[in-house]
């Protein structure tokens, strides 16, 4: 069972003369913007083994010399594949660590090395436990000692760090601010291990792991860019779409403090290794044209063609020769004659994307139309990672699609219970013990389980994990809203299905790996229904992590049955959608479905129903609008970006992307 598909997509079909040259003629002229040495994968597992042969060649080269192998490490998402990959070969090709000595490049403040959410204990959990370094060898900043004493702690740690050498290498991810380690904006090249006030988006990010931005520390003794760029060799890696903005910044901007990550172009042995996701805004993925020849697809021609607008300042159908030709584009006009027929092929391949019908317009040519106008009505199952994934995202096309009369399934897919504040707990059993006794419903065991649950809020601390019964009754608040929502945007009751898929139900924030359970339930539901059409959640780099292992759940329960030849699956579109996280590049939005300003005011309160997700929502991100906010923003913003082209003007849009099984 294919577990992993969602890592598989590739939207712009990217081809490999951008990413692998041939030669270091062919790789000067691509990277001709690239100011560290930057190598690019097509998948996730090529970088981590790429990484780590390397890393065991420098090992076993210092084991024959019989002299110590100094590594820099941090607990941070990235590093944990290429740690997976070292553990494989401890454990199967016998690569030994024990001359390692490990240096934890930062540790959160105030925490104890011991609770679960330090870095240190990450970083034991994720490596260290599973290979045999000395345990002697292993240092780490303390983020329990005391505040009189951690600029001396600071000092000592970076003595330890000389005493040994320095780093023989140092393995980095970057974070969304562009920090490398906890060094962030306005840190200095030379900056040593200090203690620094961590900014508001490493601690969202840091959120996941400490339950919540309100239990995560304000502080981390991060060792200094200083301390870094000592290492004979550093490696940066980033896997998914989620970097792709700071990895163009770090590798192609000028080197800056605002940018933590671009002082490597200062080092002399550093290297960048990621995926083809984290390279999609580099110069030779996004704008190929801009270092080379291309191989040209429509894709690729509405991308270009977009980004001249953008440039010029032009709707499609007033760009000239003269632009094309000043700006690199000259192959277009040699393919297609002159702007004019390059600018009218774009012009209608997007005007075709642009339909009011998303389950398609019966009795109507469809040979332009993004969706087919048969069978009609048809079966659709919206799958909704959360529960109210569905509205932010796509609720004007929910509304729509039910109103035109086909037959709407929404599966929720986990509980959400996570995501709820005690307050609503409060506030719901408040509720439940006044309706009780308004109306003389005396009962023993409601009276006890209310004092029992008040009394487990009243006495939680932070970090502390919610029992059984707090998550049965915030899973209850989310179902109820959910189905508040549903009946407001017309949805029948009974099509209204609630997965509470078990990787999700750990009662913690970090969840389970996605399992064959996950995928049989989601199996069910579509053996059930045999939708025309699935709508699944493309935005896959939201800050939990959810979307991702929800979406793979849907794909490999569509390869599963396209394996065994279902039937149903020949007359099935897959659409992905966006919403609360991203929005689709326009030259890859295949289906458009525009809003009038009084469906986006309904959208608006579909996505209200949703009480618990407003200002308590614990899990909002660095974005600080509120979810209706930034879905109203993502929505009119992609209407404004078709109406400068050139098209119509609508209030709003919501956009799809199909997904071909492989």
């Amino acid at each position: 069972m294919r577990t992993n598909l969602s890592s598989k997509i590739n939207l712009n079909q990217v081809s490999t003369k951008y990413y692998k040259p041939g030669n270091s003629f062919e790789r000067s002229v691509l990277t001709r913007y690239e100011k560290v040495p930057t190598n690019i994968f097509e998948t996730t597992e090529e970088g981590v083994k790429y990484i780590a042969d390397d890393i065991a060649q420098l090992l076993r080269e210092s084991q024959k010399e019989g002299r110590n192998f100094v590594m820099g490490l941090s607990g941070g998402h990235s590093p944990r594949y290429v740690f997976s990959e070292l553990i494989r070969m401890h454990k199967e090709e016998g690569l030994s660590f024990r001359n390692v000595i490990v240096f934890n490049l930062y540790e959160y403040y105030p925490v104890s090395m011991e609770v679960a959410s330090s870095n240190f204990r990450s970083l034991k959990e994720s490596f260290l436990d599973y290979v045999d370094v000395k345990e002697e060898n292993i240092h780490t900043p303390d983020g329990s000692v005391s505040m009189d004493n951690v600029a001396d702690h600071c000092r000592a740690y970076e003595q330890s760090l000389k005493a040994v050498g320095g780093m023989d290498l140092a393995l980095l991810g970057i974070g969304k601010e562009g920090n490398i380690a906890f060094n962030e904006p306005g840190s200095q090249i030379n900056s040593t291990t200090r203690l620094i006030l961590l900014d508001g988006t490493s601690r969202a990010e840091a959120s996941k792991q400490f339950g919540g931005m309100k239990n995560v520390p304000i502080s981390s003794i991060t060792m200094g860019i200083g301390s870094i760029m000592a290492a004979k060799k550093i490696f940066l890696v980033a896997w998914g779409e989620e970097k792709a903005s700071k990895i163009k910044m770090t590798v192609e901007d000028k080197m800056s403090d605002t940018i933590p990550a671009s002082f490597l172009q200062a080092h002399s042995n550093s290297n960048i290794v990621i995926d083809l996701s984290a390279a999609a805004n580099l110069t030779r993925i996004q704008r190929p044209w801009l270092v080379t020849s291309c191989e040209w697809n429509n894709k690729l021609i509405r991308s270009a063609v977009v980004w001249l607008c953008q440039l010029t300042q032009k709707p499609i159908l007033k760009l000239t020769n003269k632009d094309y030709n000043e700006n690199g584009l000259s192959e277009l006009l040699s393919m297609y004659g002159s702007a004019y027929n390059v600018n009218i092929k774009i012009f209608n391949d997007l005007q075709h994307t642009i339909t009011g019908w998303p389950g398609g317009k019966p009795n109507a040519d469809d040979s332009n139309r993004p969706e087919r106008a048969n069978p009609y009505p048809k079966r659709a199952i919206v799958f909704s990672p959360h529960p109210d994934d569905d509205v932010i995202s796509m609720g004007g096309t929910v509304r729509r699609l039910a109103e035109q009369g086909h037959e709407v399934h929404i599966a929720y897919q986990t509980s959400g219970n996570i995501a709820v504040d005690d307050e609503e707990v409060t506030r719901f059993m408040m509720f439940v013990n006044g309706f009780n006794e308004m109306f003389n419903l005396n009962n023993a065991q409601i009276t006890e389980h209310y004092n029992e649950i008040r009394s487990f809020i009243g006495n939680k601390k932070d970090g502390d994990f919610d029992n059984s019964d707090i998550l049965r009754i915030k899973g209850l608040i989310r179902r109820g809203e959910a189905r508040t929502a549903c009946t407001y945007a017309k949805i029948k009751p009974l099509n209204v299905h609630f997965l509470d898929l078990p990787f999700y139900e750990t009662g913690k924030i970090e969840k389970n790996p996605i399992s064959e359970k996950d995928v049989e339930i989601v199996l069910q539901l579509l053996r059930e229904v045999k939708p025309h059409q699935i709508f699944v959640a493309g935005d896959l780099a939201d800050p939990h992590g959810t979307h991702r292992v929800c979406t793979d759940a849907v794909l490999a329960a569509v390869d599963e049955e396209k394996s065994l030849g279902a039937e149903w699956l020949n007359d099935c579109r897959i659409w992905m959608y966006r919403g609360a996280w991203a929005e689709w590049e326009i030259e890859n939005i295949e289906m458009a479905v525009p809003m009038s300003p009084e469906e986006l005011r309904l959208k608006r309160n579909t996505i209200l129903k949703h009480q618990s997700q407003m200002e308590g929502a614990p899990f909002l991100g660095n974005d600080e609008r509120l979810f209706w906010q930034r879905s109203e923003d993502r929505n009119r913003g992609t209407a404004d970006l078709y109406h400068n082209l050139g098209l119509a003007c609508y209030e709003a849009i919501e956009a799809f992307v199909e997904y071909k099984p492989l």
